[in-house]
């Protein structure tokens, strides 16, 4: 069953995925001047939807009355593999940005696509340039829009989660917004870091409840250890 299945993935589910890929690419360049609009960020999450249903992968959400709709958030996750970006980009049910890596950029058909979709690239070339993403992702942080951080920094390769870094908690202290945990379950064995293939892995994604600077420590180290604790206590081992 493994060897259909990664033959099934090969010849029939990431081609057709792939297509979608350059198609959604396409319509969210020529949709750019809609960007924050709900209907466009539908086309979007069936994409990252599509991934799961053409791998017949099963995902679990829990949570979603912790977000209220017109509140924007700043998003915290741990990253276990790029199923985590499927999952998150399809289930969650706000318009929001993701926070990437500046190299994501010159990816073929994805970068353009993303720039076009709003979403903030980090160039950590230096503090001062970090800086200034930091503060173009502040801007759009309004009316609802909400952004998405994994503030690991990058993918784990053990599966156990990594430190922390400072930026989605500097966002949400200096515009007073609150932060909601995510704990992903599953996107690890899923499709691991330099895996050519995905394993059948059911995957869970639990929503935390709304974290204020009221319910944090004013010092933000402190803060970035409590949600930390509070996303890996939601990782299902």
């Amino acid at each position: 069953m493994k060897i259909l299945y990664i033959l099934y993935q090969y010849l029939i589910g990431i081609p057709i995925f792939l297509l979608l890929t350059v198609f959604t690419a396409i319509v969210t360049v020529l949709t750019a001047p809609w960007k924050n609009s709900k209907p466009v960020h539908a086309i979007q999450q069936f994409w990252s939807k599509s991934f799961f249903y053409l791998l017949f992968l099963n995902i679990k959400v829990e949570g979603l009355e912790n977000i209220h709709p017109g509140q924007s958030y700043v998003f915290v996750s741990n990253h276990q593999s790029m199923a985590d970006v499927f999952a998150i980009y399809g289930w969650l049910p706000v318009v929001f940005k993701w926070i990437m890596k500046q190299e994501l950029r010159h990816a073929p058909f994805v970068g353009p696509a993303c720039a076009a979709a709003g979403h903030i690239f980090i160039d950590r070339s230096s503090r001062l340039a970090a800086k200034r993403s930091i503060e173009a992702a502040e801007k759009t942080l309004k009316d609802g829009i909400c952004v998405v951080i994994f503030p690991e920094g990058t993918r784990t390769r053990t599966g156990e989660l990594g430190r922390f870094k400072r930026g989605a908690f500097s966002i949400a202290y200096d515009l007073n917004l609150p932060i909601i945990p995510i704990s992903l379950s599953g996107c690890y064995g899923l499709w691991k870091k330099g895996a050519w293939y995905a394993t059948y892995t059911p995957v869970k994604m639990k929503i935390g409840k709304p974290l204020t600077k009221a319910d944090l420590p004013e010092d933000q180290t402190e803060a970035m250890e409590t949600v930390r604790s509070i996303v890996e206590q939601g990782i299902e081992k």
